[in-house]
């Protein structure tokens, strides 16, 4: 493409409703534009990318034997009702009804109706397995929309679908689009790590997730220093130490004013570590307290989980007030609510409870002193904790979720009634697994791992272009047609190519190709032709070099 009489158009200075710096960068080299909270233009330049990465999804997801189709995206409510996922969507599905009155949604995912596509060619076993996927537009009604392309409203998402007789054969099926996802990302050039992750909404026995490691992540990854563990932090475990102490008899002190752990363990001269603090629920109107170490957090989707409810909700002081509990002093010994406590706690001696009494605290608590209704794994892993896989130490990264894998087993398809006829003639239920990437999601995430002061690096396979070629003076005939033959000759060669040929200063030209961020720049100069020669700029290394115009081909083929 000529620059020259062409949409284009870049931004010198930052974008102040941007968060991020994929926001700020893509917007101000006129890759995208926002049109309202969450909603973006992919302008010419950005919709390159972005098809690039979409023809690497699509010839992965090919070769690994599934066949693209197409779904609308305004769907009949109905069939989310008959899942049960209207339900646990919410507010985040956006909803409408037809003239007739007819209620439909904008589609958030499309589990269902792949389903229902698959009951047309589905009799017997004979017809599996099969993968089906495609590229289309989902919409989720984000609450705090941020971050540019990483968490909006409206969105393009891979997403596919195998169809299996049994477990076996999911295996199977999840194996080779899993494998397909590591050739994606690979080609891509993204830098990812894959964590275990909870199934949430989807559903499902195994979730699994590709997560770019960045700084802005939303998510937390836990990694360890000495193995290959690797997991979101909503799903993460941890190797629970023995303590090796004498066991103590349990003593009533005075903590008057003290309240939090750090008042506590301050006044007492302890570890927050030697502490147990109650969290406060409220749990279909009844109070759980739940019991964690001092210095953990607790992780709400373990607790969820337990419980079987859609979201944390925190017991009110009316709800309190009907049981002995005392709010700051809240402990499990003789406690008339229901006590669940964390398992890591089983193995701790000698601890700190509130007392259930105002300005009181016992020391030295052990677990044969009080009672217990459930024990569960509901803290948070904490960086440093010890592997449970080997004696490694966790840490954290940051991480954005780029694509998913689930395997869902049966759920959708006994809601929906999807069966097929076995060997034996015998009804069975289909198997299913569901695969998820984020288009613009991985776009986002290769500018926040690649970019300088000068703006973005883009990888060399999804790049607008593969080469920028700046005509330095537009107005001096031998460069316009050097630049211009150029231009002709790495097109006939297979090569992607700008040419930046308008009547701009040397220096505007410069900035904007740094700013784009395409991966090699090819600077047409009246001075080095005069030596029959152009220079080469790598935008990654920064390194140019000077290189024969008659040998240009050469030099590009080895880059």
């Amino acid at each position: 493409m000529k620059l020259k009489n062409s949409y284009f158009y870049t931004l010198r200075e930052n974008v102040k409703d941007e968060d991020s710096i994929s926001g700020n960068l893509l917007v101000r080299s006129g890759m995208i534009k926002k049109a309202s909270s969450g909603i973006y233009i992919f302008l010419p330049m950005g919709l390159k990318v972005l098809e690039k990465i979409k023809k690497i999804i699509k010839e992965e997801m090919d070769k690994a034997g599934a066949q693209e189709l197409l779904m609308p995206s305004m769907l009949p409510r109905e069939i989310y009702d008959t899942c049960g996922r209207a339900d646990a969507f919410g507010p985040d599905m956006f909803k409408f009804k037809d003239r007739y009155n007819k209620e439909y949604v904008l589609g958030p995912t499309h589990e269902e109706m792949f389903a229902i596509a698959a009951k047309s060619v589905i009799r017997s076993y004979k017809d599996l397995p099969f993968t089906i996927y495609q590229q289309a537009d989902k919409f989720r009604d984000e609450p705090r929309p941020r971050y540019g392309l990483i968490r909006v409203r409206e969105f393009i998402m891979k997403d596919a679908y195998s169809f299996d007789k049994d477990e076996k054969s999911l295996d199977e099926s999840y194996q080779k689009v899993f494998n397909a996802y590591k050739n994606i990302f690979d080609r891509i050039g993204v830098n990812y790590k894959i964590v275990r992750a909870d199934t949430g909404a989807m559903g499902g026995s195994l979730s699994e997730e590709f997560q770019a490691v960045t700084d802005i992540g939303e998510d937390t990854i836990v990694l360890c220093d000495n193995c290959s563990y690797a997991s979101n932090i909503e799903v993460s475990d941890f190797k629970i130490s023995e303590s090796n102490e004498e066991l103590l008899n349990k003593e009533l002190v005075e903590t008057r004013d003290k309240k939090t752990i750090e008042e506590v363990s301050e006044f007492l001269n302890i570890d927050p570590n030697k502490c147990v603090k109650a969290i406060l629920l409220d749990v279909n109107e009844e109070l759980v307290a739940c019991f964690i170490r001092g210095d953990r957090e607790i992780n709400e989707n373990k607790i969820c989980k337990m419980f079987n409810i859609a979201e944390l909700k925190f017991a009110s002081e009316e709800l309190i007030s009907k049981t002995n509990a005392v709010s700051g002093y809240c402990g499990p010994i003789d406690l008339n609510a229901k006590v669940v406590i964390d398992e890591e706690i089983l193995h701790m001696k000698n601890f700190v409870v509130g007392a259930n009494k105002k300005d009181y605290h016992y020391i030295n608590v052990n677990i044969n002193d009080f009672k217990y209704d459930q024990v569960g794994n509901i803290s948070n892993v904490k960086e440093n904790d010890i592997c449970p896989k080997c004696n490694g130490r966790l840490y954290f990264k940051k991480g954005i979720e780029i694509g998913n894998t689930f395997k869902l087993g049966t759920k959708y398809a006994k809601a929906l009634n999807l069966t097929y006829l076995d060997e034996n003639n015998k009804e069975q239920y289909c198997v299913m697994g569901s695969y998820g990437i984020g288009p613009g999601r991985v776009m986002a995430s290769i500018v926040e791992q690649n970019n300088d002061e000068n703006g973005i690096i883009w990888p060399t396979s999804i790049a607008p272009y593969d080469i920028a070629i700046v005509a330095i003076n537009s107005k001096d005939e031998e460069v316009t047609n050097c630049s211009n033959k150029l231009y002709e000759t790495l097109i006939q060669n297979g090569y992607d190519v700008l040419l930046d040929d308008r009547d701009e200063r040397p220096g505007v030209k410069f900035k904007d190709m740094e700013l784009i961020g395409i991966p090699y720049r090819i600077e047409v100069g009246a001075r080095d032709l005069a030596l029959n020669k152009v220079t080469l700029v790598s935008r990654k290394t920064k390194e140019k070099k000077l290189i024969s115009i008659d040998n240009i081909l050469d030099e590009i083929k080895n880059l």
